[in-house]
């Protein structure tokens, strides 16, 4: 099957996804800078939050032109990536809602995980049907970058149940991590 539509429909979901977080975030009364002071935590997980679906697209985009096909598996490994982002709205709601306290923290992290777990699955899902001597199985390797972000979700979450703010700062640490821009596919297709 063509990649193409599968390509359309993840950046229109991830579209709306991000419309809907900016949709949530609510005009303060007044129009002093002082005003934008009680919006902060919400302003402060929306900006964290986009980061993390501007990296999940910009992934997707490099994983996809490096891929000739899909399949069925591959069509439902993507619907359970973008399930799990389509969850970060919420997510990001009610954390800025209440800030770092433990619920909403490990909520949070909970869906970093599942869909950083979710994007470990449609990889191995295009390897699989790529095969292993792919160009896309070489470059994408071992993926101990998305490896090591998984196991610091894990860690935060955790870490949540005792102290909030150093969850979220691992939370930030992954997102850090990942804006150094992943060249992998790059340096493996490049002519």
């Amino acid at each position: 099957m063509s990649k193409g539509r599968l390509e359309a429909f993840s950046d229109g979901v991830l579209a709306i996804i991000i419309t809907i977080m900016v949709l949530e975030l609510k005009v303060p009364p007044g129009s002093t800078w002082r005003a934008l002071l009680p919006l902060a935590p919400h302003l402060l997980t929306y900006a964290l939050s986009f980061i993390f679906l501007g990296i999940y697209w910009n992934n997707h985009h490099h994983l996809f032109q490096a891929v000739g096909r899909v399949n069925g598996t591959v069509l439902w490994a993507n619907l359970h990536l973008l399930f799990w982002l389509s969850l970060i709205p919420f997510a990001t709601g009610w954390l800025g809602e209440n800030g770092l306290v433990t619920g909403p923290v490990a909520l949070y992290g909970t869906v970093l995980l599942l869909a950083a777990i979710a994007y470990y699955l449609l990889v191995r899902a295009l390897v699989a049907l790529h095969g292993a001597e792919s160009s896309l199985a070489a470059a994408v390797g071992r993926d101990t970058k998305g490896g090591i972000s998984i196991l610091m979700y894990a860690v935060a979450i955790a870490i949540s149940f005792l102290s909030p703010a150093i969850g979220w700062a691992l939370y930030v640490a992954v997102a850090l991590i990942w804006l150094i821009p992943d060249r992998r596919i790059e340096k493996t297709l490049a002519p």
